[in-house]
């Protein structure tokens, strides 16, 4: 409880304890919760007043009725004048979120005036009272107004009712002056009547941190024209009273502002009455687009034929960020771009909708196909599907929609042969690719991406550019794409999305995606599923899903334009063998788990290594199997028992897979186990006294890669061979880290602190998985170790 409603406590403590004063303001407040006025003082004023106010006004007044002018603030138990204005109800939400009215009205006798405010229990009672009766309204609190002077503010048992008897002389005439337009006058109030001309859409602003908005109605009677504006909650007087260019309405209490010599209205308490008023009639005069030319204040009515998304721009003056977009707006004449700014792109548009344009200028435009486009400004009304057109236009702008909305199958796109034509297809999106950086030739970046679409009739390629090829898209999801540009590329018809393209994602439950085929039906359609040991290479169109057994660490590369790249390693298995996996750049930086499942769509296959290899290329999807593909898969336990296939040393063969083969280290060779590397091409660099030269350029190297390796002879009862560990393998044979074993032999040339341990492996049990392959030169078979499971003495 804060020290203002303390104080007021102190009038009545001596009636209540200060509990049973807070249960009462909880009580008000419950009661009026739904009054944007009653907080906690004010309900704490009421419990006072409950106590002690309505004796000491009842004495205070005794049964008289004061002076508007004699008003003071407080409790008021009635007060009477004429009424000289009443506004139109605005709505509000109360702290907790619920729906009020508020309206104002103005009140006068012959010794001043008030502001009277209705809240939402108190509006009803208006239904029978208007300008210039005289009324007596009871039960008001007297407070200081926004402005300064006193305003009357009604309670919830407030009452008004006709005064009857009044003294008329004690009160000013009521005259409904109707004032033309010609004849309004500066900074006075005053009443019009008088047709609309155009409601343009309204505008947000911001002040002081607040955002606001307007929008000025365009007027007209018989003698001139002229703007009213509406500010915040008036602005919601045009949907509250169903206001449409063409209304007819009578306004009351308008406030006449001049600027720059040119005369407006504002509208403030004022009120606007919607109704059949004796104002000659306005027919607003449309142009055929066939018919433009460069001109202001046009009027077009149409059908939008073609539909960009909004763009964002900068704008140079002030840094702030503005929006734009455009359209094409079609009738049986022509077609012209239309480009609305602000807040008119936040109107709902669909290619199809009939749009009616009224207050846009036409200009020349070199890069439209009619040679003119249409700006709208602020005082643009801009209505979508509007009402009243006539039969002959409904038939006209029918058939124009019916061409417009046409979907194109793709085995109808397959077919095109010739470049640019812009078609709306529907279908699932796969082989999404990743997202590829170029330069321009004016020095600028640009993206690419690539993609397949199909309807399960045909398919085609995509190829997104810049922004569009920024954004995210689901593997198998049913998109619709607008203005798509058809390309016909070496081998198939391809689609350009581009700036004038657009790219909707269909919900699965909507009428266009439900015609679409599955994804798993598309998927079966396009490629045929194969496994790890039925791939062949050079294998197109084909599905391989498998579980991943090893993932290497990422590593990173530069190009050759000086740029970053990142390549990965996986190992994946089913039931028929494994395969290895090279991921490159977003790919491979992603994280891959051991003993995740995982299918690649559409995989270049390769021969590398003696073996074939799965590439990743950007027509690749790398996506997660479904629960049927999941359940054919062995489980990654039982995929070692049946890869990890035990074998002695004798019983090897040089085209061998993931074995385990245990044995022990001998003949541990350590004269050598930093390489050095260039990092650029990989081959080993030569060292002449301090510096570094790569072996294969011949350029001097700062930092080289260094190769750590340990080789060694592995022994069992059956035989021995030739075995080496690198790098990570070789860290957890020695239990060092590579970056150690550099510092500690001074980059590899002095390796006397590492022949102890070296000499230490001598005799180490190891359990490895390994491949094995031939060595030429020594022309013998020798294991490439892939993993130690345990090692022991």
């Amino acid at each position: 409880m804060d020290n203002e409603i303390l104080e007021l406590y102190e009038q009545v403590k001596d009636k209540l304890t200060i509990e049973e004063f807070q249960a009462k303001i909880n009580d008000i407040s419950k009661e009026n919760e739904d009054l944007g006025f009653v907080d906690d003082y004010y309900a704490a004023e009421q419990v006072v007043n409950n106590i002690i106010g309505a004796s000491e006004d009842d004495q205070k007044s005794n049964g008289e009725i004061l002076n508007i002018g004699d008003l003071e603030q407080g409790p008021q138990a009635a007060i009477v004048g004429r009424i000289m204005g009443i506004s139109n109800p605005k709505s509000f939400k109360t702290r907790k979120g619920k729906s009020g009215q508020v309206c104002n009205m103005e009140l006068k006798d012959s010794t001043g005036d008030i502001r009277v405010v209705l809240w939402t229990e108190n509006i009803k009672l208006l239904k029978n009272f208007k300008e210039g009766n005289i009324v007596k309204i009871t039960d008001v609190d007297i407070k200081e107004g926004f402005r300064g002077d006193n305003e009357a503010n009604l309670r919830p048992r407030s009452t008004i009712t006709h005064f009857k008897e009044a003294d008329l002389s004690k009160f000013p005439e009521y005259e409904e002056k109707i004032t033309d337009i010609e004849d309004l006058v500066p900074e006075t109030k005053a009443n019009i009547i008088a047709r609309i001309v155009r409601i343009p859409t309204p505008r947000t602003y911001e002040k002081n941190g607040k955002e606001g908005k307007v929008t000025s109605l365009e007027l007209k009677d018989a003698t001139g024209e002229i703007s009213y504006t509406l500010w915040n909650k008036n602005v919601d007087l045009i949907d509250e009273l169903g206001l449409d260019a063409g209304d007819s309405v009578k306004i009351l209490g308008a406030q006449v502002r001049e600027r720059n010599g040119e005369l407006s209205l504002t509208h403030w308490d004022g009120r606007i009455i919607k109704g059949d008023f004796d104002v000659p009639e306005f027919t607003q005069e449309f142009i055929k687009i066939g018919d433009i030319t460069e001109q202001n204040n046009i009027a077009i009515k149409g059908v939008i034929s073609k539909l960009q998304d909004i763009r964002t721009f900068t704008r140079k003056s002030d840094g702030s960020e503005g929006k734009l977009r455009n359209f094409d707006v079609s009738d049986d004449t022509g077609s012209i771009r239309t480009t609305i700014w602000g807040n008119d792109t936040d109107i709902l548009l669909t290619k199809g909708d009939i749009v009616k344009i009224i207050g846009a200028d036409a200009r020349f435009d070199d890069y439209t196909d009619s040679g003119y486009s249409l700006n709208t400004n602020f005082n643009t009304q801009l209505s979508i599907n509007p009402e009243n057109l006539s039969a002959e236009e409904l038939d006209i702008f029918d058939e124009i929609k019916q061409k417009v909305s046409q979907i194109k199958r793709l085995s109808e796109v397959e077919e095109f042969d010739e470049d640019g034509i812009e078609v709306d297809v529907i279908g699932r999106m796969f082989a999404i690719g990743e997202i590829n950086e170029f330069q321009r030739d004016d020095g600028s970046v640009g993206y690419a991406r690539s993609a397949k679409f199909s309807d399960g009739e045909g398919r085609v390629g995509l190829t997104f550019w810049d922004q569009k090829a920024k954004q995210e898209y689901k593997t198998g999801g049913a998109y619709k794409i607008e203005n798509a540009k058809v390309r016909l590329g070496m081998y198939e018809v391809e689609l350009n999305i581009g700036g004038s393209a657009r790219i909707m994602e269909l919900p699965e439950d909507s009428d266009q995606a439900r015609f679409l085929p599955s994804f798993k039906t598309i998927e079966t359609m396009l490629y045929s599923h194969k496994s790890i040991a039925d791939v062949e290479e050079d294998d197109e169109g084909i599905i391989v899903t498998g579980r991943i057994i090893e993932s290497s660490d990422v590593r990173e590369f530069d190009r050759t334009d000086g740029s970053k790249g990142y390549v990965k390693s996986l190992e994946i298995a089913d039931n028929s063998g494994s395969i290895n996996v090279t991921l490159w750049n977003e790919n491979a930086k992603k994280e891959w788990n051991v003993g995740d499942a995982i299918k690649f769509q559409d995989p270049q296959i390769s021969f590398r290594n003696d073996s074939l290899e799965i590439n990743v290329s950007r027509s690749t999807s790398i996506l997660e199997p479904d629960e049927s593909e999941i359940d054919d898969l062995p489980t990654y336990d039982e995929l070692k028992e049946s890869i990890y296939v035990p074998k002695t040393i004798e019983a090897l063969e040089d085209d061998d897979r993931n074995v385990r083969i245990t044995g022990t280290l001998k003949e541990v060779f350590g004269n050598k186990i930093l390489i050095t590397k260039c990092p650029s091409c990989g081959n080993t660099v030569d060292q002449s006294s301090d510096d570094f030269v790569c072996s294969f350029c011949g350029e001097p190297i700062d930092e080289p890669r260094y190769l750590l390796m340990v080789p060694a002879r592995l022994e069992d009862d059956t035989g021995e061979i030739s075995i080496t560990f690198f790098d990570n393998l070789a860290e957890e044979l020695l239990d060092m880290k590579k970056e150690e074993i550099i510092n500690l032999t001074d980059n590899g040339s002095d390796l006397g602190p590492m022949e102890g341990r070296i000499d230490d492996l001598n005799g180490l049990t190891v359990e490895v998985i390994t491949n094995v392959s031939f060595d030429d030169y020594n022309e013998e078979i020798r294991l490439n170790p892939k993993r130690i499971l345990s090692k022991y003495y």
